[in-house]
């Protein structure tokens, strides 16, 4: 299953700011969810919501729901997967009509646009101390929004970079880079002495946050505490300097101002990249779909900036605040999310836990004697959780920050507008809707 493309698509989110307000503030639809929370054996139903985990984990979750089941007689758990594309307007229509399930996994990033309206169910006096030290704290903070506490974290992944041997080799690099500005030295000897570019990074507002999440790790501030810009400064212009000088300078496919992460694919599996950053997860994809690239594959740190900041992307479980259920939904969320279930889901999918304990697990530390490259990038993913953050945290109109700064970088880009120009206007862009 392609994960990466999950997480990267980010769903609709052009159409959220009005959706939302409309579908969350119809407070006075009917809840067909009253009195029907009850199944026929007199026990209650818990109604679980999942994005697109059927079917490669089907046997998981049914041994997982039966013993919660038999651990737990009085409920029942009837699980819904939900198609990934299906999933906003489903969770939007639900919620509206206070008919939502009880415990739904989505992303952060989109729950917290609901959380805003208030549609989730507040955790922090609602899960213990004991409970809440079990998840790994900067992932625990990805799913707050105004220091209220909205989701429990589930599984994640983090980037590494996968990279051509091949390709290296031809160009004479010895080494992946390990920074951006290693990353603009080796672009050029690819381009030089192979005509094949190094990398794709999409500057598609719509698409992929990679570029504005590169942006924090070259030390730029997105917000301050009032939400206004902080990006206008020295270190924000060079970012933009940066991405503006690898497009112009032929080291950027041109691709990178029309195409999503999609492309980034793609390119590396017809071989026509040398560097791919994806999850780790990602080499099962690429044995599958390009199996002679797959073989001169292999795997590297994520590409960081000075802070040596490294990304990871969450999905999560929230639980509405209008369930029928809530002393349930919150106990199986917390089934879902603990450290046995999680070791195994994370065994299962190839991803990584959010708990302390799971992640100790010798299974991300070590690699047998005969390791793969999936092994191998496993144990790089998991080893980066050291320093690893949601690099762009939740806040509100999230998608409507990266339109501001990936429109005015593509004018830059194009040479449509100066560096200093193009920040200001996305500054100026920005503070007129926060």
């Amino acid at each position: 299953m392609n994960w990466n493309f999950v997480w990267k698509k980010g769903l609709l989110f052009a159409l959220l700011g009005f959706v939302l307000s409309w579908l969350v503030s119809c407070g006075s639809a009917p809840s067909s969810n009253s009195g029907q929370s009850t199944t026929a054996g007199g026990k209650q139903e818990i109604e679980f919501w999942t994005m697109q985990l059927q079917p490669e984990f089907t046997d998981y979750f049914n041994k997982l729901i039966a013993k919660f089941e038999q651990e737990n007689p009085t409920f029942k758990v009837r699980w819904v997967d939900v198609p990934w594309a299906d999933m906003e307007r489903k969770i939007l229509t639900a919620v509206s009509a206070k008919t939502a399930p009880d415990v739904v996994n989505l992303n952060p990033g989109f729950a917290s646009q609901l959380a805003e309206r208030n549609a989730w169910m507040e955790l922090d006096s609602k899960v213990s101390a004991s409970d809440r030290q079990l998840y790994l704290p900067n992932i625990w903070k990805a799913s707050t929004l105004n220091d209220k506490t909205f989701g429990l974290p589930w599984y994640l992944t983090t980037r590494v970079a996968i990279y051509n041997t091949n390709i290296f080799q031809q160009a004479g690099i010895t080494k992946p880079p390990a920074t951006y500005a290693e990353l603009a030295t080796v672009a050029k000897q690819i381009k030089d002495k192979t005509g094949k570019y190094a990398f794709f990074a999409t500057v598609v507002p719509e698409d992929s946050g990679e570029v504005m999440e590169s942006f924090v790790q070259m030390g730029v501030q997105l917000v301050d505490a009032n939400g206004k810009a902080a990006f206008n400064t020295p270190q924000g212009k060079a970012a933009f300097q940066y991405w503006v000088d690898m497009y112009k300078n032929g080291l950027l496919p041109k691709e990178v101002l029309t195409e999503g992460h999609r492309h980034a694919i793609d390119l590396y599996q017809r071989g026509d990249t040398a560097i791919l950053a994806s999850g780790a997860e990602f080499l099962n994809n690429i044995t599958t779909n390009a199996p002679t690239i797959a073989k001169a594959s292999s795997s590297a740190a994520q590409i960081t900036g000075e802070t040596g900041k490294k990304n990871v992307a969450v999905m999560n479980l929230v639980i509405p605040k209008d369930t029928d259920v809530p002393e349930g939904a919150l106990k199986f969320a917390l089934y879902v999310t603990n450290d046995t279930n999680q070791l195994q889901f994370a065994k299962d999918a190839n991803v990584l836990p959010s708990t302390i304990n799971a992640l100790k697990d010798p299974y991300f530390s070590t690699t047998p004697a005969t390791a793969t490259p999936v092994d191998q990038a496993r144990v790089i993913s998991a080893k980066q959780m050291q320093d690893a953050e949601v690099l762009v945290p939740a806040m509100k109109n999230v998608k409507k920050l990266q339109k501001a700064i990936y429109s005015n970088l593509q004018a830059a880009m194009l040479g449509q507008k100066s560096v200093d120009q193009a920040v200001n206007d996305a500054a100026n862009e920005w503070n007129s809707l926060s």
